[in-house]
């Protein structure tokens, strides 16, 4: 019932995933990244507390193969979970238990991996990576456009009705964090029309948080 994938620019180190699901609020459960450690998805049957516990592995050195394999010697009824992982150095790694929900796949490579459970179809990871591997620009637009192409593969089995996206940088909090916690629309075109918004604002948001002394107009009635 859910795609996703975790990702790091190789140009600038910043991490991001990006989520969808035919349950509600999905990114609320299973999104998590930390700004030079890397980026986690908990899903399927999740268990929240194994995307902290796989960042907290990462953040104590191990590489993301490694902080894996210690969350399947740790977790609790593993076998019913996806967790995907990215780390500083773009090593990917990806558990998905057996008792993972209907078509369920994985595809990874340098610097991004995807993984999903009951899908319309088996490609539908293998394509998110390509989608991410030929777009270009902002990482944002590329995880954008690596959903967009999980969709057009098939994506879920049934409609999506949740999605999110989360990208950190050099600060403590995730610089976009977007969610969608239910439509009966797309809500993967929501958080991208959300994107298109927040992107040129994005720089001015962290300014304004380090030093809002140099930050530009905060656009409100009154702020000259």
């Amino acid at each position: 019932m859910t795609f996703s994938l975790v990702a790091r620019c190789a140009e600038t180190g910043m991490f991001g995933l990006a989520i969808s699901s035919s349950s509600p609020a999905v990114a609320a459960r299973c999104s998590f990244a930390r700004a030079g450690v890397g980026a986690v998805a908990s899903q399927n049957v999740t268990d929240p507390s194994l995307g902290p516990l796989t960042l907290d592995l990462m953040e104590q050195g191990k590489s993301a193969p490694e902080a894996i394999a210690e969350v399947q010697a740790q977790g609790r009824f593993i076998e019913y979970r996806q967790v995907l992982a990215v780390d500083t150095a773009g090593r990917t790694a990806i558990h998905s238990g057996p008792n993972s929900l209907g078509i369920w796949t994985q595809a990874q490579t340098e610097n991004v991996a995807s993984g999903g459970n009951l899908l319309a179809n088996d490609t539908v990871p293998q394509a998110i990576v390509d989608g991410f591997l030929s777009a270009s620009g902002h990482i944002g637009d590329r995880l954008i456009a690596a959903m967009r192409a999980a969709l057009a593969a098939g994506g879920e089995a049934g409609p999506v009705h949740s999605a999110g996206m989360k990208i950190v940088d050099k600060v403590s909090w995730p610089v976009a964090d977007l969610r969608c916690d239910w439509t009966e629309d797309c809500p993967i075109e929501n958080i991208a029309t959300a994107w298109d918004v927040y992107k040129p604002q994005l720089d001015a948001y962290i300014q304004r948080a380090l030093d809002p002394r140099e930050a530009p107009s905060y656009g409100v009635p009154g702020d000259e």
